[in-house]
């Protein structure tokens, strides 16, 4: 297992989410969690945990969290992987 080169708490905003069509935005919303991921990471290679999309669907697919809380860690391999933070 590679060891975790950089490990960051971010609040993600998913505002975003709410132009899209009713019945698009949890999917908006976990393409909007991959992309700030990635760029803030800068890696590619980003893979969430069920956590954080069970909370992203939690009340379905037209409402999704305005923001959500994430923990993310860069591998050595450049890997990203996030799981959901725990509230402080």
């Amino acid at each position: 297992m590679a060891e975790i080169m950089k490990e960051h708490v971010y609040v993600i905003p998913l505002r975003n989410a709410k132009r899209m069509p009713r019945w698009k935005r949890c999917n908006g919303a976990m393409k909007d969690i991959k992309k700030f991921l990635a760029k803030h990471m800068k890696s590619e290679d980003v893979k969430i945990d069920q956590g954080i999309n069970e909370k992203v669907w939690y009340r379905g697919a037209e409402k999704p969290p305005s923001k959500i809380r994430v923990r993310a860690m860069k591998m050595e391999d450049g890997q990203v992987q996030a799981e959901l933070a725990p509230e402080s």
